[in-house]
């Protein structure tokens, strides 16, 4: 029994080196563990785009509103109760088009009665004529004194006179009579009925029915700053052809080009602006009156123009615009001051120039000093591209 005891003895100082060595091994970290945190993490990808200068054309886009040509209010002229609407709400009408009937019953009297009483002038007039000219022969012949002659010629005068006044009633009632139904004043789209049959309107109060607008053209009215370059005012006032072009609320281009029209004579001294006006066609009513707009004017070419894609720029809390640039591997954030937008983007005043490397997509994950992978950008037109108007 001792015997078997002595010789496990030395085995257990062989074993208990290895087990220290082997728990010594376990507990050191592995250097590619990426929990570690000695371990590096790689950059991230981000689409990028190299800035090129390039000649593009120079556009003034200025916000607007969109304005009927003409607007007509129709409006009953005479009093009576409608009997009939005659048209379709929201439909084209024409210049003369019956709108609304106004009870005409007693307009037609009236004119009846001023009909007989025309006659009845005539009448008298003719008795007072042919008074006069006895009287005039009764003189000749001595047979009649002067005063009785000029009672004659003024009795005449005076029928005439009341022959002229019940003609006059006459053309009056006539008038009245033609104004129980009412007829589109314009030729263009009306909105709907602002009465109902059997509404008793009053010809005193002017009693509006309904608004016609003519939208084909259209208007665009808005505002540029005095300081803008490019005889504005020159081309508004005829001596220059001058193209503009129309872009919605939705950001899409309105296919038909316009034309500008005027320019305001004056500066508005609150705002340092000027009123301009351009027209355009609208045969298929596509633009609709009180739209907000942007027109776009050209002002000629611009060169070495920096644009970056429209994705590209940021806003500050104070609304200014930004954009991350990489430099070096690592990503800045640099301020910018921007022009107008075109189509390949927004063009860039100051705050870029031309070889530098622009943050298109992945900035939300990103911040200043962050080393980044820049990946080339595919996802739209590079601002190496812009295509003219």
């Amino acid at each position: 029994m001792r015997e078997r005891e002595r010789r496990r003895l030395p085995i257990v100082p062989v074993i208990a080196p290895w087990v220290v060595i082997l728990a010594l091994c376990g507990c050191k970290p592995s250097a590619t563990d990426p929990t570690t945190p000695g371990a590096e993490t790689p950059p991230m990808d981000v689409s990028t785009v190299t800035v090129v200068a390039t000649t593009i054309p120079r556009i003034l886009d200025l916000p607007g509103r969109l304005a009927s040509t003409r607007v007509a209010e129709v409006r009953a002229q005479v009093s009576g109760i409608i009997q009939q609407r005659t048209f379709e709400e929201g439909s084209l009408v024409g210049k003369g088009d019956v709108l609304f009937q106004i009870d005409p019953a007693i307009y037609r009297a009236e004119l009846d009665a001023r009909t007989a009483a025309v006659a009845k002038a005539e009448a008298t007039r003719v008795q007072a004529q042919r008074q006069s000219e006895r009287t005039e022969t009764l003189v000749e012949r001595q047979a009649a004194s002067t005063a009785q002659n000029d009672i004659a010629v003024a009795t005449l005068r005076q029928a005439e006179a009341d022959v002229a006044s019940t003609k006059a009633q006459l053309a009056r009632a006539r008038i009245d009579l033609d104004f129980a139904t009412v007829r589109a004043p314009i030729a263009g789209r009306i909105g709907r009925a602002l009465i109902t049959e059997g509404a008793l309107v009053g010809g005193t109060d002017a009693t509006k029915l309904a608004v016609i607008q003519q939208i084909d053209p259209i208007f665009a009215d808005f505002n540029a700053s005095a300081s803008d370059p490019g005889r504005l005012t020159e081309r508004a006032a005829g001596k220059e052809a001058t193209e503009v072009r129309l872009v919605r609320a939705d950001g899409s281009s309105y296919p038909d080009a316009g034309r500008l029209l005027f320019t305001d004579v004056g500066v508005d001294p609150g705002t340092g602006q000027v009123s301009l006006r351009a027209t355009f066609p609208n045969p298929k009513a596509a633009l609709l009156p009180g739209t907000y707009v942007r027109v776009r004017v050209p002002q000629g070419m611009k060169a070495d123009a920096v644009i970056v894609p429209a994705q590209a720029i940021q806003r500050s809390s104070a609304g200014e615009a930004q954009a991350y640039v990489v430099e070096a591997g690592k990503t800045a954030l640099r301020p910018l001051r921007t022009g107008g937008l075109t189509d390949a983007g927004w063009i860039v005043e100051e705050g870029l120039k031309a070889g530098e490397t622009v943050v298109v997509e992945g900035f939300q994950k990103i911040q200043p000093g962050m080393a980044v992978n820049p990946v080339a950008w595919t996802g739209g037109r590079t601002a190496a591209a812009p295509e003219p108007h």
